[in-house]
């Protein structure tokens, strides 16, 4: 197995500034559980179970909150280049913003100390954690309304916050298993997740087909703004992990050369996005509900396939929710309060229990849970500028590893370019907010490049 600090130098890598805790040595296997911020070493993906990890963590419901959100702006068509558009930018984003973490083996969290400073990384990590809590606590109660729902038909046991509860205990004990333990609930569950999805797109056209014609096909739709707002929200779902993306990049193997990541990436996206996303505009057109478990347990009339839909729904948010919504706030926990991964990860689940989920899958949310993408992204598009800037344009792709972990080195303290430029750009962003996370780009990658080049404040962080 190939090693993080392969091909440096020694003035690049001294390993007496390199944090010697939880530090897996050459050769070492890793054991489930045993994650750290220092340096990759072992790498446990291949090509193609990082391709089968990010498909099996991409089975949002949030994308399904999203496609709802939709409803009567664009017909289907739309809607389905809209996902498109946005999941091939998502493809090529994880690509440019992930090429760090796969080259050197570190997390987000270490990553940005270049761009923001070893103090100034809470900044982005806040952002990073509080969507991704919010959204592990919003799927986690979907995931406990599909168990509870599979409950009351089978043996008359109906009590949602019960199976809240169970259901969150058993994703935190999962997420406590790190990345050994994703990658073989990823890998294993990508063909139950990609046959159920079928079948569910299936059963929702032959239910509602009359009234999907009349309400989604049969219309004008825009390819306006609105359309172009429409690609930003399903990536809007995305721009969490194309911040951290370095999170499971650093897992990969270094034997997969960069050119093929983008397909990897958003081939890996496209199929779930796609379905979930027309599945949610489809049944929501045509029924006006935005809950997927009424929506599934009026659509699918025979009762063991309902059964075994609804448990895919559960199912599904444990795969989406311990890779995408457990290893950012828990590295962010790490690294600031300086945890084990184990404990940042129970932190993390218990957290998830305060986001008031019961709110946010009524009807009348999916507007609101547009809204929350929309203003998120207006503050991690310009953290996502800020260090795509940094690392290809400040740094060309050359990083002192050694200082990126000396806490007393050149990047001690705060970078205020970093921050500055990511607030110009989440300024911009919030003015044009169908489409903020694309209207962040210029002006904070722009902001951030100039202060650096002509600030003598930012001078030890450049050089």
């Amino acid at each position: 197995m190939t090693s993080a600090n392969e091909n440096l130098t020694a003035a690049e890598w001294p390993p007496a500034a390199a944090p010697a805790t939880g530090t897996p040595s050459a050769g070492h296997g890793k054991a489930l559980g045993e994650e750290s911020l220092a340096p990759q070493q072992t790498r446990i993906m291949d090509r193609w179970s990082y391709f089968l990890a990010w498909f099996g963590g991409c089975v949002s419901i949030g994308t399904f909150a999203m496609g709802s959100s939709i409803v009567g702006t664009l017909n289907l068509l739309q809607a389905s280049v809209a996902i498109a558009i946005g999941c091939f930018v998502i493809g090529i984003a994880l690509a440019l913003n992930g090429a760090a973490g796969h080259k050197y083996g570190i997390p987000f969290m270490i990553q940005a100390r270049t761009a923001f400073g070893i103090g100034g990384t809470r900044f982005p990590g806040l952002v990073r954690a509080v969507p991704a809590i919010v959204w592990y606590g919003f799927q986690s109660w979907v995931g406990a309304g599909a168990l509870n729902a599979v409950s009351a038909s089978l043996f008359g046991f109906d009590n949602l916050v019960f199976y809240f509860v169970v259901f969150q205990l058993l994703q935190i004990a999962l997420s406590v298993l790190g990345f050994q333990g994703i990658k073989w609930l990823e890998n294993i569950g990508s063909g139950f997740i990609m046959v159920s999805l079928a079948y569910m797109f299936y059963s929702v056209i032959a239910k509602y087909g009359d009234e999907i014609s009349a309400n989604l096909v049969n219309v004008e739709g825009t390819w306006g703004m609105p359309f172009w707002g429409a690609t930003m929200l399903f990536l809007g779902i995305y721009s969490t992990m194309m911040l951290n993306v370095s999170d499971y990049s650093r897992e990969l193997d270094k034997g997969v050369r960069p050119s093929p990541l983008t397909t990897i990436y958003a081939m890996s996206i496209l199929p779930c996005t796609l379905f979930m996303g027309l599945i949610g505009l489809m049944v929501s057109g045509a029924t006006g509900v935005a809950d997927p478990i009424q929506v599934f347990s009026s659509a699918v009339d025979n009762k063991p396939l309902l059964v075994i839909t609804l448990l895919f729904i559960a199912f599904a948010q444990v795969t989406t929710n311990v890779l995408n919504n457990v290893v950012p706030p828990t590295y962010v926990l790490m690294d600031v309060f300086k945890l084990s991964f184990r404990s940042a990860a129970v932190i993390v689940g218990l957290l998830a229990f305060g986001t008031f989920p019961w709110e946010l899958v009524k009807d009348e949310s999916a507007a609101g849970l547009q809204i929350f993408v929309q203003t998120y992204s207006a503050f991690l598009g310009p953290i996502f500028a800020v260090l795509v800037v940094d690392y290809y344009f400040i740094r060309r792709r050359t990083l002192d590893i050694g200082k990126l972990y000396d806490e007393h080195g050149p990047y001690r303290g705060v970078n205020y370019a970093g921050i500055i430029a990511a607030l110009v750009g989440a300024a911009v962003a919030l003015s044009f907010s169908a489409v903020s996370w694309y209207a962040s780009l210029v002006p904070a990658g722009l902001t951030y490049w100039l202060l650096m080049n002509n600030w003598s404040a930012c001078r030890r962080f450049r050089d």
